[in-house]
């Protein structure tokens, strides 16, 4: 079932005080993506604690439900899952919609590609746009039969087929290919491995784990043979350390911030955004490390500093890809030149994140050059207010919608970002959370 919302229109103010406060941003998004395929496929109950109920992974539980799990309502986060096994899910009686979410249709056609019965995975019009191919073929070479257009969906996935084991050496560094093909090899044949070209987040690996399936790993390899079981668990969900980031570099940036954010999951391969600004000087300690439900996690007291520019290291792209957006924002609060390149990936994400980033940043008065697989920015320095005033077309894309409303904290004028309503998918409360810390932001809904 799709779920449109009304248009969204964000517009920027000053600062109502210095940045502050002690806050919990939303439960990690692609760990609530997992708890609920992970304890759909286990075997007994699986009580979910910190889930996103956002749009994205609200997709994913409906997707499940209507492959016959009994799934609770969601409840300030708790969700409880009566998991069915990895052979109990049914047919649904329609297309399985997504929406917004690559991750739940990358990932679950892998699982899909080992039912016994035929499935459509559907999503909106941005989704449509995105690569799929990139788990067509593998999944294609293990068996499955995936119909689509061009290599985009919706998919059509044949349900009956025998999957074979493959050992997979990934073409780009993607955490949903890796997941895909992993997932499907719960179905398949013999000893399925991936080998991807750079670290890419390793959350699937750590939860079939906690889940008692066992996963082989040795450096860029992770391996897992089909035939096994997964057994019920409870899962702790972490907050995401992507919505995190919008409030570090907030705090970075905004002059006499002190800001705490509560029990982030520091999963090392996705802490790239902190590695970054620290690189440019940013002032980020990390308090209370711990463990939640097999996930590292810990307290982020940022403080207001002054950024330089830097060139980025290529080995922390992809422990830092959904990030860049606000780190685009960073970059043009610091001195001197910030350069990235090796990121590739952000043209096929949401939106064309470097195009729509770089159009952005110049109509604010910022000196940002787009290139092939990244961005060259000169930063204005502390002393200076970096963006001015402008209307800024988010093109539908969430991260690139907060990354702007971000900006609004050194900006000389007025942002207003359009087309904000998918904000909600990833980090529902953004507005809200933002107001509370300090920051100036108006929201208005264009209704029919």
């Amino acid at each position: 079932m799709q779920h449109n919302p009304p248009a969204t229109t964000y517009t920027t103010a000053p600062m109502q005080r210095p940045l502050s406060g002690e806050i919990r941003v939303p439960g990690d998004k692609s760990l609530s993506h997992r708890s609920i395929m992970l304890g759909a496929l286990a075997e007994g109950v699986t009580e979910i604690t910190g889930f996103l109920q956002g749009e994205d992974s609200l997709n994913t539980l409906r997707c499940f439900r209507a492959m016959g799990v009994p799934i609770s309502e969601p409840c300030d986060g708790f969700v409880r899952v009566e998991g069915v096994g990895l052979h109990g899910l049914k047919p649904p009686a329609a297309p399985l919609y997504v929406g917004n979410s690559g991750t739940s249709m990358r990932l679950m056609a892998g699982i899909l590609a080992g039912q016994a019965f035929d499935t459509v995975l559907t999503g909106d019009e941005s989704l449509s746009r995105r690569p799929m191919k990139r788990v067509i073929d593998p999944l294609t070479q293990m068996g499955a039969v995936i119909e689509s257009a061009e290599g985009r969906s919706p998919l059509t996935i044949r349900g009956g087929q025998s999957l074979r084991a493959i050992d997979y050496v990934l073409p780009m560094a993607s955490a949903q290919v890796k997941s895909c093909v992993l997932l499907a090899g719960l179905y398949a044949a013999g000893q399925t491995c991936t080998t991807e070209p750079a670290p890419t987040r390793d959350h699937t690996e750590r939860m079939l784990t906690g889940f008692g399936y066992a996963v082989a790993r040795d450096g860029a390899r992770a391996c897992v043979t089909g035939g096994g079981a997964l057994t019920a668990r409870a899962i702790d969900v972490p907050a995401d350390i992507s919505s995190a980031a919008f409030f570090l570099v907030a705090a970075s940036i905004a002059p006499g911030a002190d800001l705490t954010l509560r029990h982030v999951g520091m999963n090392p391969t996705r802490t790239g955004v902190i590695d970054i600004l620290r690189l440019m000087g940013a002032d980020i300690t990390v308090e209370n490390p711990r463990e939640a439900g097999g996930e590292p996690v810990a307290d982020l007291r940022v403080k207001s500093a002054p950024l330089h520019g830097i060139t980025i290291p290529e080995a922390l792209v992809p422990l830092a890809i959904d990030e860049f957006p606000v780190l685009f924002v960073a970059a043009a609060c610091a001195t001197g030149r910030t350069v990235l390149t090796g990121a590739e990936e952000l043209r096929v994400k949401e939106s064309d994140r470097i195009a729509v980033m770089a159009d952005g940043l110049s109509a604010l008065g910022v000196a940002a050059q787009a290139t092939a697989d990244g961005m060259i920015i000169d930063g204005a320095g502390a002393c200076a207010l970096p963006f001015g005033s402008a209307r800024i077309d988010c093109q539908g894309d969430h991260r690139i919608a907060m990354a702007f409303a971000v900006a609004g904290l050194r900006a000389a004028g007025t942002i207003t970002i359009d087309h904000c309503e998918f904000v909600d998918t990833s980090f529902p409360g953004f507005a809200a959370l933002f107001q509370q810390v300090g920051g100036g932001l108006t929201v208005s809904e264009l209704t029919a």
